[in-house]
């Protein structure tokens, strides 16, 4: 009997000492800013990524959360193109002046002006924050953790226009820097959490981050010009 619990009591330890390796440490603020400057370092030499994504929304009106998938485009510090597929496919195309949403199913398109400071501005710098990361301290409070061989920065709004959309925002990256999954949680409950795969720095057509509606598109201004 003596030997059986001294099994149990070694196979406890091992389970504490495994699981406690495997949890978040959480980086002094001279490691973060390391970091930080480690991520600028490697995203000015390649200012362009792309990669395929898996999203999903959970929303407090919704039973079950939607998913959807798609190819992410960015270059810094403004230009992104998001496509989702599937059953009600949109594309996403910003040149950093213009915002175009394209509902192919539909035949119609939506455009928007950016640079106003609205809402919609704060909504692009959320939705790009984990590709971008250049001056995110400026509008961010950050904390990071290393985790197992990865990273774990936690983004807290400073703004009250990005206060009103989001509440914080997670940020996982692999030991290559390259983020691997990302969770926003806004105001509201709602929580769409972004897995990210494939992600490439090749050079991207500048042509990419343009959009011109066919002559069959029935074009909006929701927000006017």
């Amino acid at each position: 009997m003596p030997f059986q619990s001294a099994f149990k009591t070694a196979l406890a330890l091992a389970f504490v000492a495994f699981t406690s390796s495997s949890l978040a440490q959480p980086l002094a603020p001279p490691e973060l800013k390391t970091l930080l400057g480690e991520i600028r370092q490697k995203r000015a030499a390649a200012p362009q990524v792309q990669a395929d994504f898996r999203e999903e929304k959970t929303m407090k009106m919704m039973n079950k959360p939607i998913a959807s998938s798609g190819k992410v485009w960015f270059q810094a510090p403004n230009k992104f193109r998001r496509e989702i597929k599937g059953n009600a496919p949109s594309v996403t195309v910003s040149n950093g002046q213009q915002l175009w949403i394209h509902y192919p199913k539909f035949q119609s398109a939506e455009q928007y002006t950016l640079g106003k400071r609205s809402p919609l501005d704060a909504g692009i710098a959320a939705i790009t924050a984990s590709l971008n990361l250049q001056g995110v301290e400026e509008s961010y409070n950050i904390t990071g953790a290393k985790e197992g061989g990865g990273y774990i920065l936690q983004l807290t709004p400073k703004a009250a226009g990005l206060k009103k959309i989001l509440q914080q925002f997670t940020i996982r990256m692999n030991s290559e820097l390259q983020v691997e999954r990302t969770e926003m949680l806004q105001p509201n409950g709602d929580r769409i959490v972004t897995g990210y795969s494939n992600e490439s720095r090749a050079a991207i057509d500048p042509a990419m981050f343009e959009f011109a509606p066919s002559a069959d598109t029935k074009v909006t201004t929701p927000l006017g010009r």
